[in-house]
């Protein structure tokens, strides 16, 4: 009994020295999402607040990189293919830089998004876009570093950068135009081969009209170039089941072909089995 206590007491002795006093960040890591018209657009940052400071020209030097905000850096994802300060920016995160003046900033979108705050040595070959804004003075302060998306439209939007009493909005343009007519133009000229593809299968293992799966099959095939193995492998199964076994034995020849010249094993016994099945081997 003496040896579980003086455990206890060592096992309470442990907790207490490996407890950590848990106090609040200086500058506390924010998130925010915003979509802008079809693209969904992430933001990741840390918030510095003035605490009394001055902060352009003193506390963030003028006309020197910055890394805008605290901490590591300040990450941007975009869910599709944007345009900023004319440039194209492909879908994909992004670290964003500025370098502030009094009158205007280049905010910077930078490829390598994995840095603690400026990369070590900067690289322009991973600039991806720089845009030029004006500074705007605002009538009050803002204490803590803030970023917004202002503005939103379906075509863009601005993304707003706030500290002290300056504001600077960095637009951005999303391609919604360009998607949405691709899009009319896709569903407005008809079902794609793997629409028919998918109905075609879908009415195979469901045991539905056979017939039908078969003329959505034969509608696949026609609007593919070069069908591949599972592709005539189900081509071959809803042939046999509609009766046409001689359709049934040549898809699957050609499904067994291409899966021996794709090294997949599976689908080459898979159509040997049918086709001694249905008198062919």
């Amino acid at each position: 009994m003496k040896n579980v206590f003086i455990a206890l007491i060592a096992f309470a002795f442990c907790g207490t020295a490996q407890a950590q006093i848990v106090t609040p960040q200086p500058s506390p890591k924010a998130e925010m999402e915003q979509t802008i018209g079809l693209t969904d657009v992430k933001l990741e940052y840390s918030r510095p607040a003035m605490r009394g400071r001055t902060i352009f020209g003193d506390l963030v030097p003028f006309d020197q990189m910055w890394r805008m905000g605290a901490n590591e850096n300040t990450k941007i994802t975009f869910s599709e293919d944007v345009m900023i300060g004319g440039s194209e920016v492909k879908a994909g995160t992004y670290a964003v830089y500025a370098k502030p003046s009094a009158a205007e900033w280049d905010v910077i979108f930078y490829s390598d998004a994995t840095n603690w705050g400026l990369p070590q040595e900067w690289d322009e070959s991973k600039v991806v876009a720089t845009a030029t804004v004006p500074t705007q003075d605002m009538p009050m302060d803002i204490e803590s570093f803030t970023i917004t998306f202002d503005d939103v439209t379906m075509n863009g939007a601005n993304m707003g950068i706030l500290w002290e009493n300056t504001y600077v909005g960095v637009p951005i343009q999303v391609m919604t135009d360009k998607a949405v007519m691709a899009s009319i133009d896709r569903t407005l000229s008809g079902p794609a081969a793997s629409d028919y593809y998918a109905a075609a299968v879908y009415y195979l293992s469901a045991d539905k009209d056979i017939n039908k799966a078969k003329e959505y099959m034969d509608k696949a095939m026609s609007m593919i170039d070069n069908p591949r193995y599972w592709q005539l492998r189900q081509q071959s199964l809803i042939l046999a089941k509609a009766g046409d076994k001689k359709g049934a034995i040549k898809a699957a020849k050609a499904s067994l072909a291409a899966a021996q010249e794709a090294d997949n094993m599976d689908y080459v016994k898979m159509n040997k089995d049918s086709l001694k099945e249905w008198g062919a081997m």
